[in-house]
């Protein structure tokens, strides 16, 4: 399968060489390669759609976690990997959170970017293990800002999975984050449902706002 690729990097020498050897393989197309957020969001109504855009999460004009919002909200179809290094991890977050189907570190070797990349179009999350579990410890360290009465209901792991909640996070995110299966996930929402005394993932995320 021929995957068309869009990469953007503000680092000419970076995109250029990603470029490069990308192009060496028959199963990738790159069909652009631009400096910025808001020069790749004018191609993007100008031309071909991309299939994936590797983006980076750190730019100057126009950061990525704003630039993979735009993207999912007007082309919700076109799969995003941020490109990242691994002090990102704020970052990492607020681009999951925005629909970044995942992300994949600069140095990572060509055959590995090439296997994420047709894995990201077969619909998996990129979660590369040695960020992930940074971000799982990173998780440990939210606490609620002030007393609540649905908080104090939820055990530990239910408040670190309700938090990603608040933060717009699939089933399949969490699931990967923290090392657990998506049925782990499912029976965890369940139980914070039920203690909240909610029925569904919109009213959790509105009572958790308010206690967050």
């Amino acid at each position: 399968m021929l995957v068309n690729i869009m990469i953007v990097d503000d680092q000419l020498l970076f995109r250029e060489g990603l470029k490069t050897v990308l192009d060496l393989e028959k199963s990738i197309n790159v069909i652009s390669a631009v400096a910025s957020g808001k020069e790749a969001l004018s191609l993007l109504n100008s031309s071909t759609l991309p299939d994936l855009v590797l983006l980076d999460i750190r730019m100057h004009e126009m950061n990525g976690v704003e630039t993979v919002k735009h993207i999912k909200q007007t082309y919700p179809e076109i799969k995003v990997l941020m490109l990242t290094t691994f002090n990102d991890e704020e970052y990492i977050m607020e681009a999951l959170a925005n629909g970044a189907n995942g992300y994949v570190l600069k140095d990572i070797e060509i055959e590995k970017l090439v296997e994420a990349i047709h894995d990201a179009i077969g619909e998996k999350m990129i979660l590369p293990p040695v960020v992930a579990t940074e971000l799982a410890k990173g998780l440990h360290k939210i606490a609620p800002k002030k007393p609540s009465s649905a908080l104090d209901k939820l055990s530990e792991r239910e408040k670190e999975i309700a938090t990603m909640l608040t933060q717009g996070f699939s089933n399949k995110q969490i699931a990967m984050a923290l090392f657990i299966s998506d049925g782990t996930v499912r029976n965890y929402i369940s139980t914070i449902y039920s203690k909240m005394g909610v029925n569904d993932r919109t009213n959790a995320v509105l009572l958790l706002n308010q206690d967050l």
